[in-house]
């Protein structure tokens, strides 16, 4: 491990988004190595810290801890009552997700010189970019649920500026009737009702544990025993899962993704495959081990209500995959399709891990939900930033992301079109791409555990992702050119190499990633064995891929392929069908594709309900407050208020100090009639 790497992985983009304004006054060049330099650093810094964890341990000072290992600095806040502990927790989830974070960065920063070229606030740029790359590094890092709090709301915040970077709200930039600062507004606010959710959730276990520090958490159950007694134990967890509803725009707090595409396609890529959304599925995934342990320590206690927080976790994933894929078959933006696939991918991966969690009562079932959500989510991570960094190629060509826009791009973007085949390909689950790997064994387990609910909810989502991918690939790629400038055609090509170089290392890893989940596996087995007290099998690449290929899951895996394909093949690629005559012919098929691109009305009714309706009771309290006289007495009441409390203000401190002693004193007594 580098020395301090814990510390460096976030501290060092945090440190330079600081210094961007100075740099860019010595050289712009500087100010854009510098940017890409901080991630570059926090990625082998990360990367450093894998063997570590392989291992199961970690050298400092030459002294060996054993992993997984609290790294703190202790007293770094004094308080009176004591100190904020600022601790690094090195286990394999945490590293896992510092990689993820670190390398998918890294490129995406390194497409940006590129794709960002030219652009007048790029300095700006630069320095959200690191910011949002250093508060998620914090957030998967720290070791207590404070920390990892204010990680949390520093990706909250860069993610808002982001979203609304393009702030001057010029029309091209707009996603559909939002502009970009309304989007940035609308994510911010709806993350932020999540957010409350998580810090009330934090306060109740702190004052029932008197820690926050996952690590004791996981040690000593009293506080869950309590919980569950006093009844609380099931709220206090489903206050904590709306966090990452919120940030992992799970149902119902799911509606700000699709606008959040009003930032660069960058900060999409971004905020989709490493960072932001990816926030939430950390959240139960570090979570849950935790109740796990509870559970084998306090058996039946805790059972009721972990099994009702986990149902619940399993439900919300399950049903918000389905509703976001049925609403990514009808959209006309590139982006937003993308953007509903990614809450569909994110509920596929919240979904197991509820499941895993239903199987705690036994132990080799519960880590593989668990390491299914894992995979998934790495999985994910690769062929998501794929996919938006093509549809920044094809954006970049084309000048626009509507679909009406694209069309017959194969000839012009060859090199394009072959990345964001694959990309498309692995999020369908195609073998023998990574997307395959990851989502059989999700359904695979629900198969083999007959819960025939969410195994059928999840695999008709599965036809839908297929169907989406094609439609958005043919759209773009097949057909006829349409609605062009005059002599634009001539000018579209492939990106050059800052964009295409990344481009192709996602498209490459989402190949071969699949054959590398049974390492991921292995990376979590001495935390497994050592941490939680499970013993797992050793996997190897060979039986890896006999008991896939030789599992009946591949059959329907392959039906939902076929039954996904053929309709959009057959539509938006051979062009034997066409859409628009197929919706004027059916009156159930336009009104099912009026339903879907109205998002369910689910988007509509909020604005109806908390839009409009602030907007009405405000003009209420206008018209009847303000308008008619009782404002003006309401302020005259105050005003003669404060004129009285005016007189008991003399300005001299020896009054004030007797103030002072006769409020403590009315304390002190207050508190000996009490009996505190």
């Amino acid at each position: 491990m580098i020395p301090y790497a814990p510390w460096i992985v976030w501290t060092v983009p945090i440190i330079i988004a600081f210094i961007h304004p100075l740099l860019e006054k010595i050289s712009g060049k500087l100010r854009d190595f510098m940017a890409i330099f901080a991630v570059f650093i926090s990625a082998v810094s990360a990367a450093s810290m894998i063997p570590d964890v392989i291992k199961g341990s970690v050298v400092i000072n030459g002294v060996e801890y054993h992993i997984p290992y609290d790294w703190k600095l202790e007293g770094w806040l004094p308080l009176p009552t004591g100190s904020i502990e600022v601790g690094m927790l090195i286990d394999p989830l945490s590293v896992f997700m510092a990689n993820i974070v670190g390398w998918i960065g890294l490129l995406i920063m390194i497409y940006s010189i590129e794709y960002m070229h030219g652009d007048e606030s790029i300095t700006r740029y630069w320095m959200l970019m690191n910011l949002f790359i250093g508060f998620m590094q914090l957030l998967v890092l720290a070791d207590n649920f404070l920390i990892m709090f204010f990680g949390w709301e520093g990706v909250g915040f860069a993610s808002y500026a982001l979203i609304g970077y393009y702030y001057k709200d010029e029309k091209k930039y707009w996603i559909g009737p939002y502009s970009p600062t309304h989007a940035g507004m609308k994510a911010f606010i709806m993350t932020r009702i999540g957010d409350v959710g998580l810090l009330v959730s934090i306060v109740v276990i702190y004052i029932y544990s008197g820690t926050t520090n996952f690590l004791a958490l996981s040690s000593n159950f009293g506080w869950m025993g309590n919980l569950a007694r006093d009844g609380l134990l099931a709220i206090t967890l489903l206050l904590l899962f709306l966090g990452p509803v919120g940030k992992s725009a799970q149902f119902p707090l799911h509606e700000w993704l699709p606008e959040a595409m009003a930032g660069p396609t960058t900060v999409s890529a971004l905020i989709h495959a490493a960072t932001m959304v990816k926030a939430g599925v950390y959240l139960v995934a570090r979570v849950t081990p935790i109740l796990y342990l509870g559970y084998a320590s306090l058996g039946e206690l805790i059972y009721p209500s972990l099994n009702t927080f986990f149902i619940t976790v399993a439900w919300i994933g399950g049903f918000t995959a389905f509703l976001a894929a049925s609403m990514g078959m009808v959209s006309d933006q590139i982006k937003k399709v993308l953007a509903y696939s990614t809450v569909s991918q994110l509920g596929y991966m919240i979904s197991i891990i509820g499941v895993a969690g239903l199987l705690i009562e036994s132990e080799k079932l519960f880590f593989e939900g668990y390491i299914a959500g894992i995979s998934h989510l790495y999985s994910h991570a690769v062929f998501k930033a794929l996919l938006f960094l093509s549809a920044g190629a094809v954006g970049h060509a084309i000048g626009s992301y509507m679909l009406r826009d694209a069309g017959g791009l194969k000839k012009y973007l060859p090199r394009t079109y072959l990345v964001m085949f694959i990309g498309l390909a692995a999020l369908s689950g195609i073998p023998p791409l990574n997307g395959f790997f990851s989502k059989d064994g999700i359904l695979h387990l629900l198969y083999a555990e007959h819960m025939w609910p969410l195994f059928i909810l999840l695999s008709l989502t599965a036809i839908l992702t297929v169907f989406y991918s094609f439609r958005l690939l043919g759209l773009i790629f097949y057909g006829e050119r349409e609605n062009l400038e005059h002599g634009h055609d001539t000018h579209l090509h492939d990106p050059g190499p800052f964009m295409m170089i990344p481009l192709l290392i996602l498209a490459g890893a989402s190949v071969v990633g699949g054959f590398l989940l049974p390492n991921l596996h292995g990376f979590f087995e001495f935390w497994a064995v050592e941490g939680l007290g499970i013993h797992i099998e050793k996997i190897t690449l060979q039986s890896f891929l006999t008991s896939t290929f030789t599992s009946p899951i591949l059959l329907v895996s392959l039906g939902i392929i076929i039954v996904g394909i053929y309709p959009a093949y057959s539509i938006y690629i051979r062009g034997a069908l066409s859409a628009e005559e197929l919706l004027e012919k059916y009156s159930v098929l336009r009104g099912i594709w009026r339903f879907l691109f109205e998002r369910w009305y689910i988007n509509a009714i909020y604005y109806k309900v908390f839009v409009d309706g602030t907007r009405f009771f405000s003009e209420i309290l206008f018209k009847f407050i303000e308008c008619n006289g009782a404002g003006q007495k309401i302020k005259s009441f105050y005003s003669s208020l404060a004129e009285e409390f005016r007189y008991i203000q003399t300005g001299y401190y020896r009054i004030n100090m007797i103030y002072v002693l006769l409020g403590l004193l009315m304390i002190i007594i207050l508190a000996l009639i009490l009996g505190v």
